[in-house]
Parts: structure tokens; sequence; C-alpha cells
């Protein structure tokens, strides 16, 4: 461990929590409305206060200014926010990027529903019928609410999407066996596969159980049939060097598992992604590697549902949490808090919005911490690929040297 400076890396990505506008945000549209103006924490911190104590410490008051977060001359870790290179502003785009990928050609995403062929085909293959109306993005557990009851009379397929590149299939256990839904999902899977006209990034199984409609409630028998990464990734790379290499909640679906050697499974909320991690940092056989968390719920439960207080009281949550997972922190650790894009809940629309995403970190190891230029996205694999002496990926511009 000589040559390192820092033995572990924890990276906690706060799905969707962007800070300003990226440059190029007149080119990414929430339907018609380009994303220009969008800012997910500055809009919350202005329009509903944003109380983070921990998080302050931390520089992100020193990022950008945000009316309820002030700066703070003493920080306690390194901050900058970080620009997408990457041609898309959904959740894999950004997370690949992240891990030192350049994504040229995004993802396409259906906020107006699936086309009638690609509908006609799973029709075709499967034998069901597809109910039209909820071909559209819709929210998960409110599609049963409407639709389920349709499907016990019917046997009719319930097929929807979000902003992000997913086509999710709901099907009752009862109506639908688990086995006939996930060779329908493993079929779409191969229809909309890399250099397909409907190129997506993930289909979802989605079974559930219920007899009507309030009572319905998703199993855990879901299944994510996605597509890996284009390229390898620091995390290839970690893994092909024998180094640990952990993941919490969808981190592992988002790179359909390449490069990680152990999951600490999915998150039933965000704080049991923190219980999660806290778990995977007392890890024995993790005594150096990468631990990388996603915490999903500010974009699924609050940044799409354009709820500035419950994705406020969110960040509340995770903020409590921090002193806890810094004391849990060995002295040559180092945690990094950012995101992957935006979804400003006060913005028009529904859909992700195209933002800076912010970058804290903490080490005790810190003697100096300040304030770090503006970077990309990627900088941060650049960083724990030299950090670790490993292949960096195909961007990205290590700050290493900066911390001291």
């Amino acid at each position: 461990m000589s040559h390192k400076k820092f033995g572990r890396v924890h990276i906690i990505v706060m799905d969707s929590a962007g800070i300003g506008e990226a440059p190029d945000a007149n080119r990414f549209f929430n339907h018609e409305t380009p994303d220009t103006g969008s800012n997910t924490i500055g809009h919350i911190s202005e329009t509903v206060g944003l109380d983070v104590p921990n998080f302050q410490k931390l520089g992100l008051g020193n990022i950008t200014p945000l009316k309820t977060v002030a700066p703070t001359d003493q920080t306690l870790g390194y901050s900058t926010k970080l620009e997408e290179v990457s041609n898309g502003k959904d959740t894999m785009t950004g997370h690949w990027e992240i891990m030192g990928l350049d994504i040229k050609n995004p993802f396409p995403v259906y906020p107006d529903g699936f086309p009638e062929e690609l509908l006609t085909k799973i029709e075709a293959f499967s034998g069901r019928k597809i109910m039209r109306e909820p071909n559209k993005p819709y929210s998960g557990t409110q599609v049963l609410d409407d639709f389920g009851e349709r499907q016990i009379e019917t046997g009719e397929l319930i097929i929807y999407t979000s902003a992000d590149p997913v086509l999710q299939i709901a099907a009752n256990e009862a109506i639908i066996p688990l086995d006939e839904l996930y060779k329908i999902c493993e079929y779409v899977r191969e229809i909309t596969n890399i250099g397909s006209e409907w190129m997506l990034g993930r289909i979802i199984a989605r079974p559930y159980v219920g007899t009507k409609a309030g009572s319905f409630e998703r199993t855990p028998n879901r299944r994510d049939y996605a597509l890996a990464p284009f390229g390898p990734t620091v995390l290839n790379h970690l893994d092909d060097a024998g180094y640990p290499v952990i993941s919490v909640g969808k981190i592992h679906d988002i790179y359909e598992g390449q490069g990680i050697n152990k999951d600490m499974g999915h998150n039933l909320n965000d704080m049991d992604g923190v219980d999660r991690m806290l778990k995977a940092m007392a890890l024995p056989e993790f005594e150096e590697g990468l631990l990388f968390v996603n915490l999903v719920d500010f974009d699924a439960k609050y940044g799409h549902r354009r709820n500035p207080e419950g994705y406020r009281d969110a960040i509340q949550d995770l903020d409590g949490r921090l002193p806890e997972i810094m004391a849990a922190m060995k002295d040559d650790d180092i945690l990094m808090i950012t995101a992957d894009h935006g979804n400003d809940p006060t913005f028009v629309g529904t859909d992700h919005t195209r933002e800076y995403i912010p970058l804290v970190t903490f080490s005790k190891a810190f003697t100096q911490a300040k304030p770090l230029p503006i970077g990309h996205f990627a900088d941060i694999s650049a960083t724990v690929a030299e950090n670790f002496g490993v292949k960096p990926g195909e961007i990205g511009e290590s700050f290493l040297d900066e911390l001291v």
C-alpha cells in the first residue's frame, strides 16, 4: 500500500442531485423546454430551504451560491463541480462516464411511449396483448393501481417507461408466471441491444402481487436486463488488478456487474443503502479498494415526481448520516460524494436536467482542504485509477496530486 495515497475509496452517487445548468443545457430538453436555468440543489435550497451542516463543512456551499447553505472558510474537504462530456443526461450515461467512458451516441428515451412496431413485435412473441394506455413515462406504483385490475381480467401486459432509457414490464405473478415474464424480457433485450434502432439501457421485469387497486405490491423478483458498458471502465481495471470492488444499490445493475466482485444488494430505501454501505465498510476483507454506492430515492421518489420538500428531506437525511460514515472511515480512506445528472424538482416536465454535478470529499488524512478547479465527471475515476496504479478510462484527468 506504500504507493497509494488512499487505501480505500468510497463513492456515493446522490442520484440526480445536480448543482446548476451545464454550459450546453440549451441542447437538452424537458419535452419542448430546454434545460436552461435548471439547478437541482440550488432551487431546493432557494424554494424550501436546506439545512445540511455536515455537507456545509465539506464545502457544498463553496461550489456555487446556495441560498441556505453558506460557504465556509475552513472546509473539511475538497469540493468542486464537474461537467458532463457525454451526449446524454440519463443514469447509465452519467455513471459510465464517471468510470471513464465517453458516450457519444445517446440512448433513446420515449417521453411519448414506445413505437407501435416495437409493441407489435413483443405481442407476436409473447402471445399477449399490450395495453396502450400505460405506454408512457409512469410511476411504477401508480401504474399498478391504474391497470393492475385490468391485467387480472385480461392477461394483457403492462409496458411503461420513465425518463431513463428503460422499458418496464409489470406482471401480476398470479396471472403471468415469472418464467414467462423473464422470457419476454429476454426477448425484448435481444431486439433492443446495441445496434438496434430501439437500443435501450435496461429492460426491467416488475413482478407484483395483489388482487385490487390499493393492495398491489411489487415483489423482490424484479430482474434487470442491462446493456454492458461499451468498453472497459476503471471498475474493470481495479478488478483485474485484484482489488475489491464493492457495489451498493443500483450500481451492479448500471454496469451489468462488469468489474464488480462483491454486491451488497439493492436498497430498500436510501437510508437502507447507507446501512449497507456501513456493513461493507466493516467487511474484514475490505482492506483496500473501491466501494461504490448509488442512492436512487432522490431521483425516483422526488425528482421525477417534482417534490422539492421530499428531495430536501432526503438530502438532509443523508447529511445526518455523514458523521456515522466519516467515523467508520480509516485514517487513509477517502469519501467522494457526487451525482450523475440533474432532476430539478422545481423545473417544468418530469425529465432529468442537464447539469453540473457536485463533488465533495473527505479524508482524515487531509491537511489543507480547499476548492478544486471545475472538472469533468471522469476525473473521479482518473483519480481512483492513479491512486491504485491501474489503467485509467478513456477520458478524465486525475486530481490526486491536489489532495494533500
